[in-house]
C-alpha cells in the first residue's frame, strides 16, 4: 500500500489517481473527506494535531511500503509535526518516503522556511532506505488566486507583471512523484522541476484569455499592496520570500529544470496547456 497525504489538493488529486490506475493499494489522507477513484481508501485526518498521528494514520502506516509526503494544508501549518511522522512512518516498516521538497532549498536557502524543509530532506534521507526528494518551482496552479476576480470582473491583479519565470504543472509534479513511489530507477533521486518557459504574470493572463475565449484586463499591484494581500493567508516572511522571487528572480530560478524529463522522458506541460485543462475554474 502507498499512503498519499494532502490526497486533496493540486498534486495529491492526480498522484492519487496516477496509483490507483496503476493497480496500487492507496491511502488518500486529507483533513476533509474526499471523493477518491474506486478501490482507493479514504482517510479524513488532521495532521496538525499530533494525536492523530497515532489515531488515525499509524495503523495504516503499519500495511504500507511507501508515503508521499506534502507539507502543505495538514502538515504545513502550526503544531504539525512532520519530523514526527517520518520517524513513525520508518518505525512502522515504511520503505520509501517521496518528500515534495521545494526548489528554495537550493536557490534561496537561507529563509527559516528553506532551512526546516532542508532538515527535513536529511531527516528522511536519514530515517528510511529508499528516498526521493522532488522540488518543484512556482506552481501555475497558483494562477486559482485570480478565479474569483476573473469571475467576477474578467481581470486579473498580481505584482510584477512582466517578469517572467518557469512555473510548473502540478500534474507533472504528480506524475513525477508517481514515478519515485513506483520505479526503483529513482531511488535515491533529487529532481527539480519547472515549466518549459519563463512566463510573466501578464503573460498568464493572456493564456487564460484565449483559454477562456474572452477579453481579461490585467493590472498591476506595487510590491506594498501585494504584500498587505498575501500577509491575508501566509506568514509575513513567507509573503515577502515569494515577492523576492516574484520580483527577481535569480539565475537558478529562471533556468529551466531537467527533473521532467529525466524522469519522465517528455518536456514539461506549458502553462497554456494547464490553462486549458482548468478553464472551468475560471468561467
Amino acid at each position: 500500500m502507498i499512503v498519499v497525504t494532502g490526497a486533496t489538493g493540486n498534486i495529491g488529486r492526480p498522484l492519487t489517481r496516477a496509483l490507483a490506475e496503476a493497480g496500487e493499494r492507496v491511502t488518500a489522507v486529507s483533513r476533509h473527506p474526499a471523493a477518491v477513484p474506486d478501490g482507493v481508501r479514504d482517510l479524513t485526518a488532521d495532521l496538525a494535531e499530533p494525536a492523530a498521528l497515532e489515531a488515525a494514520l499509524e495503523p495504516v502506516l503499519t500495511e504500507a511500503k511507501a508515503l508521499f509526503l506534502l507539507l502543505s494544508g495538514d502538515l504545513h501549518g502550526p503544531g504539525g509535526a512532520p519530523a514526527e511522522l517520518v520517524g513513525r512512518a520508518a518505525a512502522a516498516g515504511v520503505r520509501r518516503i517521496v518528500l515534495l521538497s521545494t526548489q528554495g532549498v537550493v536557490t534561496r536557502p537561507f529563509g527559516s522556511t528553506r532551512i526546516a524543509m532542508r532538515a527535513l530532506e536529511d531527516l528522511v534521507r536519514e530515517s528510511v532506505p529508499e528516498w526521493a526528494i522532488v522540488r518543484p518551482g512556482g506552481f501555475a496552479s497558483n494562477a486559482l488566486w485570480w478565479a474569483e476576480s476573473i469571475r467576477a470582473g474578467r481581470s486579473v491583479t498580481a505584482p510584477f507583471g512582466d517578469v517572467a519565470t518557469p512555473v510548473v504543472d502540478p500534474a507533472d509534479i504528480a506524475e513525477v512523484a508517481a514515478a519515485c513511489l513506483l520505479e526503483d530507477r529513482h531511488v535515491a533521486g533529487v529532481y527539480e522541476l519547472t515549466g518549459p518557459e519563463p512566463i510573466s504574470p501578464r503573460g498568464q493572463t493572456a493564456a487564460l484569455s484565449a483559454a477562456l475565449g474572452v477579453p481579461l484586463r490585467f493590472h498591476e499591484l506595487s510590491r506594498e499592496e501585494a504584500a498587505a494581500a498575501m500577509a491575508r493567508s501566509m506568514p509575513v516572511e513567507l509573503a515577502d520570500d515569494t515577492l523576492d522571487i516574484l520580483g527577481a528572480p535569480s539565475a537558478a530560478e529562471l533556468r529551466i529544470a531537467p527533473g521532467v524529463r529525466e524522469v519522465l522522458g517528455r518536456d514539461p506541460r506549458p502553462f497554456a496547456d494547464w490553462a486549458a485543462r482548468h478553464v472551468d475554474a475560471f468561467r
